[in-house]
């Protein structure tokens, strides 16, 4: 992966939203799926941490932000406008190997319990669309 600068707490908070608005496109977030979040997280978003020069505890603000979405039981759709928003802000953060990282983690999760839903689905299109923007 093509180092660039230090990626910002911000880049993981809202990528905790976006992987919450995945999880919670049916109105339920399944233990399975928090399960293959955390394993992402551990396997493939930490050693993006780290080629981009950010610290362990920036990275696991992805499951923090998650957690805390889902305890307050915050919209999908308003945290999923927030990670566009966030995206349009910053698109150079988003190189092709982090929107491929980004579109992996929430297809995984999304195929972690029963297989995917029309609400899922939907969710994964639109994902893709916008990081194809």
């Amino acid at each position: 992966m093509k180092p660039i600068n230090n990626l910002p707490k911000h880049f993981y908070q809202n990528l905790g939203k976006l992987f919450y608005a995945i999880a919670a496109a049916d109105n339920m977030v399944n233990k399975t799926e928090i399960s293959e979040l955390k394993k992402f997280v551990h396997e493939h978003w930490l050693a993006v941490g780290e080629a981009h020069g950010s610290i362990e505890n920036l990275v696991n603000q992805i499951e923090l932000i998650f957690d805390e979405a889902n305890s307050k039981k915050l919209s999908p759709e308003r945290c999923f406008s927030d990670f566009v928003a966030y995206k349009k802000e910053h698109k150079s953060l988003f190189t092709n190997d982090i929107k491929n990282l980004i579109l992996k983690t929430a297809s995984a999760m999304a195929n972690a319990f029963s297989s995917l839903n029309k609400s899922e689905l939907i969710i994964l299109a639109k994902l893709d669309l916008e990081l194809k923007k």
